[in-house]
């Protein structure tokens, strides 16, 4: 549907905001970050079979200066972290950031020292992407979500209440070490034969 079919017999009663929504989010430039294994299902994304453009980004920014949008697929290491948080810095405002796959949104399987768990850690993330890899089809997805932020994002004022209200929501949220577990880890020092042996003793590794 274009926004000559939304015209009440010809007259446009709208808002800046909503204007500036429409074009935003049909001129988004990524300036992508790719990390690992994601960079390739991200990449597959801007080929002709899945066609990328269809969506106004054709356009993978060589420079942050020239983008408004981070895709960071794949894991983050405590080495390449400032690197990315110097990039974001660098791209245009306002901008945004997709966390592609399950190591740059939570660590993934990668739960050691080296790795920052979650970048969300150092950018402020909009769309968190699960999947290990995702697939191309699933990137469009978190696309099409992050388009429907961007048309509704405020301007001005409104933005700055907005940005200041993300914030406190962050500071006030709970930290993942406080979080109820959500698995419960095992042993089994008995044989295979015995599955209901005295000797499995249920461990919490999350407690």
């Amino acid at each position: 549907m274009g926004i000559e079919d939304k015209l009440p017999s010809g007259i446009l009663l709208t808002t800046v905001e909503h204007i500036a929504g429409l074009g935003r989010k049909a001129s988004v430039w990524p300036a992508t970050f790719g990390l690992a294994c994601c960079a390739i299902e991200m990449m597959a994304t801007g080929a002709p079979h899945h066609d990328i453009a269809r969506f106004g980004m054709e356009r993978f920014a060589a420079t942050p200066r020239q983008a408004d949008l981070m895709v960071v697929a794949g894991r983050v290491s405590q080495k390449m972290a400032p690197v990315v948080r110097q990039v974001y810095d660098q791209m245009a405002e306002p901008k945004w950031v997709i966390s592609m796959g399950v190591c740059a949104s939570s660590g993934g399987m990668f739960n050691n020292y080296a790795i920052v768990q979650g970048v969300d850690h150092i950018l402020p993330v909009d769309i968190y992407l699960p999947g290990c890899p995702p697939r191309p089809e699933m990137l469009l997805n978190a696309i099409i979500e992050l388009h429907k932020q961007i048309r509704h994002y405020p301007l001005g004022a409104n933005r700055t209440k907005a940005v200041a209200a993300a914030e406190a929501a962050a500071l006030a949220a709970t930290p993942t070490s406080l979080m109820a577990a959500t698995h419960v880890h095992g042993h089994h020092e008995a044989s295979a034969d015995q599955p209901d042996h005295p000797s499995f003793v249920g461990r919490n590794l999350l407690a």
